[in-house]
């Protein structure tokens, strides 16, 4: 069964239930007020059915939903009045009641045929504004989940892109540094092609999960500093500090572009790097503080905000009004502080 048709079985399975509780409930009523259900009960009953899916089915998505608001109330009106018209004469004339004549001498002291009863105009007219709502509220209802839908699979096709973006721009910085090691002839070099193929099996084969665990994350991170510290003449000035819980979820490759712009920029013109990277976890909250000195930051101020542009879109899509981002910039330093929340990994 496909997803159309189970979704029309639901419909008519409701739909019927709910029409079954109101005939029951209204019968039981005239069987207690009258000892016995009056012949028109089944007819008006016919009727307002009828009118009701009428109006569902026809009226209001031919002419309401395509805002020919008009045309639909004057053929609402006109159906109303004809079948009202119509109705109370052949209540009197063809559906002869079935009462006891104790009844009817005790309430109706005037004859049937002479009396006006304004239930079945009223009822009629209840019923049709009752299936405008309806369908209105369904109508409503299935714009709202095919729009929830657009804007995922928009969010979703949007993060694939930017993390398409993103792992082209990590492999360059990296061979970057491997290719540092290899002009020197550092011993180092077969290290670090090691280590990056632990950070390429990671983003490949684990980060295409949706959410992955903060720990592999933050370890992910700190391969890629062990990597990045196999370049640097002087490493003393790269300190990172991890505090708190790790037993979360996070969204891969989240943080790692303020990672590599600290170590793309956090060296100056002698040689000395100075970078801190704070990551605490406090009550379902993510805190991420990294600070490196930027003598050449402004010197590339035009690509060095690929990375950052980045990281800042995904926040967006990934936590809308559940992220803070501040970014301190000046001439000798840069500065990032993060907060995001976290759900708890089970």
């Amino acid at each position: 069964m496909n997803v159309f048709s189970k979704k029309i079985n639901t419909t008519i399975s409701i739909h019927s239930l709910l029409w079954i509780f109101f005939i029951a409930f209204t019968a039981i009523q005239s069987y207690s007020r009258f000892s016995t259900i009056p012949n028109e009960f089944y007819f008006l009953n016919f009727i307002f059915l009828a009118v009701f899916y009428l109006n569902y089915i026809f009226l209001v998505p031919k002419f309401l939903l395509n805002k020919k608001i008009i045309v639909y109330v004057v053929i609402s009106l006109a159906l109303i009045i004809i079948i009202n018209i119509f109705l109370e004469p052949f209540l009197k004339s063809f559906l002869k009641p079935n009462f006891p004549k104790e009844f009817l001498k005790k309430n109706f002291p005037i004859p049937r045929e002479r009396s006006i009863n304004l239930r079945p105009p009223i009822l009629l007219l209840l019923f049709f504004a009752l299936s405008t709502c309806v369908k209105l509220v369904s109508e409503w209802y299935k714009s709202e989940k095919e729009r929830t839908l657009v804007a995922s699979q928009k969010i979703n096709s949007e993060l694939s892109f930017l993390k398409a973006q993103l792992n082209p721009h990590f492999l360059f910085n990296t061979l970057n540094s491997i290719y540092s090691l290899a002009n020197k002839k550092s011993d180092d070099t077969t290290v670090a092609i090691v280590t990056l193929s632990e950070l390429m099996r990671y983003m490949i084969y684990e980060a295409n999960e949706e959410f992955i665990s903060l720990e592999k994350e933050i370890e992910y991170i700190k391969n890629y500093i062990s990597l990045q510290l196999l370049r640097l003449r002087n490493s003393s000035g790269v300190k990172i500090n991890v505090h708190g819980s790790l037993k979360y979820k996070i969204e891969p490759l989240l943080l790692i572009s303020f990672i590599e712009n600290a170590f793309k920029y956090g060296t100056d013109y002698k040689g000395k790097t100075e970078i801190r990277i704070v990551i605490t976890t406090n009550n379902h909250e993510l805190y991420l503080e990294v600070y490196n000195i930027s003598s050449l930051q402004n010197l590339d101020n035009k690509n060095s905000g690929i990375g950052l542009e980045n990281i800042k879109n995904r926040l967006n899509l990934l936590y809308p009004n559940a992220h803070t981002l501040e970014i301190t910039k000046s001439e000798k330093s840069f500065e990032i502080s993060l907060k995001i929340n976290l759900k708890r990994n089970k």
